[in-house]
């Protein structure tokens, strides 16, 4: 009996390793994952897929959490789980998905990842390299220095730039505008980079007539991460940085707000739990019986 749910795992592994061109890292995991799932269901006593129901699947995550698997891991591992019988399902050799109506453990809310204030400035100082140094160098004091979204810096156009007043108009989300300050290192930045190019309409110009691509955006950024020896940087990383800093040096939630183009004050509420430190301060400098607290608040 157990030889027929193996047969089916091993088509599946194999669909994932030829047909799929899966890693054999993936092809383990689920590999794991699935060996665990048969031997759950024969030990309750069944013996094919087309026996499964939705309970058991259900039955067996509480069991896995219950053997100490975090919400993630047993996420992912009922994603195997639904994966397998996607694939029988698709073939004919099962006649419904019983792994369809299972809904996965609630996650908890991932915190935004932010550098630190000398990883961050590392990044920007020393990060811009390759073929474009001045292009790169701007943007990635613009991505850092105003928080924009990728999409509304490869957007710029330089009528939206008001070099005296340091202030950009970005064009957010649901076509929403919005004014955002930039400080003197983004501005000299801007400077030296417009002085290169010849006359046009967008601040980061790419080829044919256009702006520059999200992609070569994520590559600057990975380049100069790569060249500084700072792991795990994407362009939002940028962005939750410098929401992160502001707070730390005692921004407003509602100017942050504001300088994200948040719709809520919910999703910019997120960065409070991102710094402590920020907490920390504001509750020494707000109650009357921590006033004059340093440490052990």
């Amino acid at each position: 009996m157990q030889e027929i749910l193996s047969s089916f795992i091993d088509l599946y592994l194999d669909h994932l390793r030829f047909q799929k061109g899966a890693s054999d890292h993936t092809v383990t995991g689920y590999s794991v994952d699935l060996a665990q799932f048969a031997e759950y269901l024969l030990l309750s006593g069944v013996t094919e897929p087309a026996g499964v129901e939705p309970k058991i699947i259900r039955s067996w995550l509480r069991e896995m959490m219950g053997y100490g698997y975090a919400p993630s891991s047993a996420a992912r591992k009922l994603s195997s789980v639904r994966s397998f019988f996607a694939f029988l399902r698709e073939r004919g050799i099962t006649p419904r998905d019983p792994a369809k109506a299972v809904e996965g453990p609630k996650l908890p809310a991932r915190l935004p990842r932010s550098l630190s204030r000398e990883d961050a400035e590392r990044l920007v100082v020393f990060g811009s390299e390759g073929d474009n140094p001045l292009r790169d160098r701007a943007i990635l004091e613009v991505l850092y220095g105003c928080g924009l979204r990728i999409a509304e810096l490869v957007s710029l156009r330089w009528r939206n730039v008001d070099m005296a007043e340091r202030m950009l108009r970005v064009l957010g989300k649901g076509d929403k505008e919005r004014l955002i300050p930039f400080g003197r290192c983004a501005l000299a930045a801007l400077e030296e980079w417009k002085d290169s190019l010849p006359s046009g309409e967008w601040v980061f110009p790419g080829q044919k007539d256009g702006p520059v691509t999200v992609r070569t955006v994520h590559r600057v950024v990975l380049r100069a991460a790569k060249k500084t020896g700072i792991s795990q940087v994407t362009p939002h990383v940028l962005r939750h940085s410098f929401a992160t800093h502001l707070l730390e040096g005692g921004i407003s939630l509602r100017v942050l707000q504001e300088l994200l183009g948040h719709e809520s004050l919910l999703t910019t509420q997120h960065y409070l739990a991102v710094s402590g430190e920020h907490l920390r301060q504001s509750y020494v400098s707000a109650h009357p019986r921590a006033k004059g607290e340093t440490d052990n608040v």
